[in-house]
């Protein structure tokens, strides 16, 4: 099991939702997957499952995957004219951490260039174009980033430390969607959130329960 290069979040390591669900569909957990991410996962090196954990080649745990309860919120949806308003003031453009994120970097072309923006009540919302390798990783990318820009801000960098994601239904590519993020509670370093995913008729394709963790 190997995360390749182009899947990065910060630079030299894996996107967090990308690297989460390559994890959760190896391990096949029944229902509501969640990972636990303990160390950047590393890129392009072989990566072993033992017990439900990711350990890397030099034996450290890189992630532990289980099941959880079910993900009992849902951001509400908005329209995608809505979401697109937003995105064009998606802080990201100005100041991002990790610009060449393959989620949410505006550096990468290749990547799924999700650029939620802020609303007026807090919460995030971001047009999403489904590409043609659409997978679960994917879905699980796509439902990362909207999230933590709910508290990320200028010079206030977080990281993905936990996610739990629930798939009701896969988009086909090409889909126009409309992904949502929403606060749900702060704690010194530590935030949850949650992430819905619609689909082009509004219905909820997939959502998800993340901790994002502040670092220096």
């Amino acid at each position: 099991m190997i995360i390749p290069a182009r899947f990065n979040g910060p630079p030299g390591s894996g996107n967090g939702g990308y690297s989460a669900g390559v994890f959760a569909s190896q391990v096949g957990a029944d229902g509501v997957s969640e990972v636990t991410l303990r160390r950047p996962p590393p890129l392009d090196v072989e990566l072993s499952i033992v017990d439900r954990r990711v350990v890397g080649p030099d034996g450290d745990v890189v992630a532990e995957v289980g099941p959880a309860e079910k993900v009992d919120a849902a951001v509400p949806p908005v329209g995608h004219a809505e979401a697109v308003e937003a995105s064009r003031g998606y802080d990201g453009f100005v100041d991002h951490p990790f610009s060449t994120c393959y989620g949410c970097g505006p550096a990468r072309d290749d990547g799924l260039r999700i650029f939620p923006g802020r609303l007026a009540d807090g919460t995030t919302a971001a047009p999403w174009t489904v590409p043609a390798d659409v997978s679960i990783p994917v879905i699980w990318t796509s439902l990362d980033c909207t999230g933590g820009w709910t508290v990320v801000g200028a010079g206030r960098p977080y990281v993905l430390g936990r996610i739990a994601v629930e798939v009701d239904r896969m988009p086909s590519p090409g889909d126009e969607c409309v992904v949502r993020g929403a606060l749900a509670s702060a704690e010194g370093r530590r935030a949850l959130v949650h992430t819905t995913l619609y689909g082009p008729d509004g219905a909820e394709l997939a959502r998800a329960r993340a901790t994002w963790v502040a670092i220096a």
